[in-house]
């Protein structure tokens, strides 16, 4: 059989649209019938075309069933599949779609049921969730993909102005290249769509009655770990340049990998896992709080009665190694924020905005990349060991006052659990082992990463250029021994606070009674590898 096109050039005479999204569909629709396209279609895009004044062929014409059981039976045809999967030029192929009167359909135009959209609506129900599974539109959407040497299968509606562009340039016929770019992306959105509904599945311990509302429990631990982000950018290397990276994202639209960036150079790979640490931090606080963060770890972090005055404090806590930093700030920038902080080298800034006043001092500074972020809930953490994966839950952990079990004879001063309080958020950002000195909103000295506590304890002191004397000190997990809470009272601290739960917890109390110190226990701790 010889075709008056090319191999790979191949010419869409019939076409089967059944889409969700109707946006753009009318005017693809019309490009195509301006090729001479057949157009085939069903249910409510079938209707959509029609009303649009253009000739349509109903799905139940082609099969000569009508559609039934609600919609879930009407794609599911051997002259829909056999048209899509039947090779052409293939005689033995060709000769059974004669016998059967199966007609080559050419493209397939397929966006899928909004399983995810219908998921998150507040009270929906089980059933309608179960309802929106699609099942005709991912077959389609296999067939034609599989048989990309001969058909072109559509998965977006972003696509359409290219194709028409290309139809136009090729008197109607697609290129290979495009027919085989196209299956691949279609063999992706079935797969993130099976990968949804799977994990959503998932988080449904027993099928409840179908009427009653969807209860969702993300804290399940999934039986099978399903991991499917879209590609958002490359970028230009790793964490060192002999290292390839790429972005991607979960299309949530929150978070850093989300954000929206409004100036300066491409984001780096350090830049975006420096500023996940910061814009993390910074969440912790419901004041106006600002964290500046070096190499994942703060070396910074203040809240105030303002962005300007949080600010001020972060970097007078340690302005040597804030100069070439991320910050990360739970607030909108207003423009007197904005003239202080563009006076220091910074490498990126996260916010949840930046007033017109703030974006035009900062345009000042051309390669200061500015990231408006919106908050995302906390996700599990992710982390790769050879062979595998681990996955834990999100460190949501937070204490209280209440909470708070005093257990030295000397209880801490309203001051001092002030300061306590943020120091323990602060350190729950800080790899261990980690003490953070702090005092009324404001780290002192961050003993970050360190294999001995009694190391975190020094070098957080030997780090702080601010007074050191009636500060306070956190200790992400407990005291082993004595020698940690020693140190951190030698340096000026009079009050502690720390999980508790060592063999030797009495004698680090007894040590600190005996040093005049108070100290709290949190009961849990806080460990960041």
């Amino acid at each position: 059989m010889v075709s008056e096109f090319p191999v790979s050039l191949k010419p869409v005479r019939r076409a089967l649209l059944s889409v969700t999204d109707k946006t753009g569909l009318v005017e693809f629709a019309q490009a195509l019938a301006g090729f001479g396209v057949e157009l085939i279609s069903t249910g409510g895009t079938s209707r959509a075309l029609g009303e649009a004044g253009l000739k349509v062929k109903d799905i139940s014409e082609l099969t000569g069933f009508p559609e039934m059981l609600d919609g879930r039976v009407k794609t599911l045809h051997p002259l829909v599949h056999g048209g899509l999967l039947y090779i052409r030029g293939n005689q033995e192929h060709e000769a059974q779609a004669a016998a059967h009167g199966i007609q080559p359909i050419d493209m397939v135009v397929v966006n899928l049921y909004a399983f995810e959209k219908t998921r998150d609506q507040p009270g929906v129900s089980f059933a309608h969730l179960i309802e929106n599974i699609d099942i005709g539109g991912p077959s389609m959407v296999r067939s034609a993909a599989k048989n990309f040497q001969d058909v072109a299968i559509v998965t977006r509606v972003a696509d359409y102005p290219a194709l028409i562009a290309e139809l136009e340039a090729n008197e109607g016929a697609l290129t290979g290249a495009t027919r085989w770019r196209l299956a691949k992306q279609a063999f992706a959105t079935t797969a993130a769509y099976d990968t949804a509904i799977a994990n959503t599945l998932d988080q449904i311990a027993d099928a409840p009655a179908p009427g009653l509302p969807l209860e969702l429990k993300p804290s399940a631990l999934p039986s099978t770990l399903r991991i499917n982000f879209p590609l958002a950018q490359p970028l230009r290397y790793g964490e060192n340049p002999h290292q390839r990276a790429a972005l991607y994202t979960d299309g949530s639209g929150r978070g850093v990998a989300n954000a929206r960036q409004f100036q300066g150079k491409e984001l780096s790979f350090n830049n975006l896992v420096d500023l996940d640490a910061c814009w993390e931090l910074a969440q912790e606080f419901e004041e106006p709080a600002v964290v500046i963060v070096k190499h994942t770890n703060p070396c910074g972090a203040a809240t105030g009665t303002s962005v300007l005055e949080a600010y001020q404090k972060a970097l007078a806590a340690d302005p040597v190694s804030a100069f070439g930093g991320v910050i990360g700030i739970n607030r909108e920038v207003d423009g007197a924020a904005a003239n202080e902080i563009a006076q220091l080298f910074v490498e990126a800034i996260a916010a949840p905005g930046f007033s017109p006043e703030a974006r035009q001092r900062f345009a000042q500074k051309k390669n200061l990349r500015l990231v408006e972020v919106d908050p995302a809930p906390p996700r599990p953490v992710v982390k790769h060991v050879s062979g595998g994966l681990l996955l834990q839950d999100a460190d949501t952990g937070r204490v209280t006052e209440s909470e708070l079990k005093v257990v030295t004879w000397r209880p801490p001063t309203a001051e001092e659990l002030k300061s306590l309080l943020f120091a323990w958020r602060v350190a729950k950002h800080v790899k261990s082992n980690a003490i953070v000195y702090a005092r009324d909103g404001q780290t002192i000295g961050v003993g970050a990463g360190q294999m001995s506590r009694v190391d975190a304890a020094r070098f957080g002191a030997m780090k702080a250029v601010l007074p050191l004397n009636g500060s306070v000190a956190a200790s992400d997990a407990f005291f082993p021994f004595p020698d940690g809470l020693e140190t951190v009272a030698q340096a000026g601290a009079t009050a502690v606070i720390q999980p508790g739960g060592s063999l030797k917890d009495q004698d680090v109390i007894d040590a600190a009674d005996k040093l005049g110190m108070a100290m709290v226990f949190t009961g849990i701790r806080h460990f960041r590898h």
